[in-house]
């Protein structure tokens, strides 16, 4: 599912707990998201969170917050202007 949501900016922080449930401020943006993968800008650049039967329990599109709720397996930022394509590109150059 391919959505982007605009959200206001804030200060940014991140809180896993125990895995299953997290708690991401100063989210500008989402610019995709899916079950297994969300894409968001924040105000320290775009972060990728990776994991199984992700999904968002609580939006504030006012303050930037965003909870998800599922199986972390991974999370990584990405410098600032860089996309998710200009990523994927590099990791494919890398292993052919």
């Amino acid at each position: 599912m391919e959505n982007e949501i605009n959200l206001s900016t804030s200060n940014h922080s991140v809180s896993i707990n125990e895995r299953k449930m997290l708690v991401i401020t100063g989210v500008k943006k989402i610019d995709s998201f899916d079950n297994e993968e969300f894409l968001m800008d924040t105000t320290m650049g775009y972060i990728v969170i990776k994991g199984h039967e992700l999904e968002i329990i609580k939006l504030d599109t006012y303050q930037g917050n965003v909870s998800i709720k599922g199986k972390v397996d991974s999370l990584s930022y990405m410098e600032k202007g860089k996309k998710k394509e200009e990523t994927d590109s590099l990791f494919n150059k890398l292993f052919k």
